[in-house]
């Protein structure tokens, strides 16, 4: 299926790895010209040969933390006008909430509330007037089923989710969408993180806890990346447009709820 998507500019930020990776790769497959983005220089411009190589897209990778001002500044110089922005960041560490000091809190907003929205600023007026835009924020299942410790991620994202509703109403009829994935459980290296999280807890081994924390997926496995990846890509098509200020979870089944 076409997406419509061939020679699009998109920014993917946080894609060095994981899911953001897996939508940067998928949006390239689509035709899609990149800009991705993480921490660590060599890994990135390892990423950007592979995914350009593969695809025959151009792929620039932007290596700084997309948290701050300048980060952001050096993702525009070299995507002056996206027509797609992914935003990702990671979140703050499992930890009881009474741990947390406020510059802690103050962090954890500003990785996955306040860096989203600042980024959407600079882009949204160019995209209305080009006539396209998309706009996918991915945020965390834990948006609708809070998970405890979790809840400094689980607050800063649903802060998003809020401040950016009625943002992207106002858009809508010029063919500019935003829209947030909720991720549950995917096979990506933060998916390590919460298995060894779990192997502290309970004294059991690796393979243990995976099949515990699986089988109460409804799916009864863990997500695929490339899952991820083509729902973003599909987000952000021509068949798309139809589509905006809305939650799509991608759980396995895992949230009960029945709206």
């Amino acid at each position: 299926m076409d997406l419509g998507l061939k020679g699009k500019q998109a920014i993917v930020c946080a894609s060095s790895r994981g899911l953001g990776r897996a939508c940067a790769q998928a949006l390239a497959e689509a035709g899609v010209n990149l800009v991705i983005n993480g921490l660590n220089a060599e890994r990135l411009a390892q990423v950007a040969e592979e995914i350009a190589s593969a695809t025959g897209v151009t792929v620039t990778p932007v290596a700084c933390d997309v948290s701050t001002a300048d980060g952001q500044a050096k993702l525009l110089a070299a995507c002056p006008a996206p027509d797609i922005l992914v935003n990702n960041n990671g979140g703050p560490p499992l930890k009881d909430f009474r741990e947390l000091d406020n510059d802690a809190m103050v962090d954890g907003l500003n990785m996955n509330m306040l860096t989203p929205i600042n980024l959407v600023q600079k882009v949204l007026d160019g995209m209305v007037e080009r006539g396209f835009g998309r706009i996918i924020n991915i945020t965390s299942m834990t948006v609708k089923m809070p998970v405890a410790g979790l809840d400094l991620s689980s607050g800063a994202r649903a802060g998003l989710t809020a401040f950016l509703a009625g943002i992207a109403r106002t858009v809508a009829d010029k063919n500019v969408t935003i829209n947030n994935i909720l991720p549950g459980y995917f096979a990506t290296d933060r998916l390590d993180g919460v298995l060894s999280a779990g192997m502290a807890r309970t004294g059991n081994d690796k393979e243990t806890v995976a099949n515990e924390l699986a089988v109460k997926i409804p799916a009864n496995r863990f997500g695929d990346p490339k899952e991820f990846g083509n729902t973003c890509a599909f987000l952000a098509s021509q068949f798309g447009g139809y589509i905006t200020g809305q939650n799509i979870l991608l759980d396995g089944g895992l949230n009960p709820s029945a709206f």
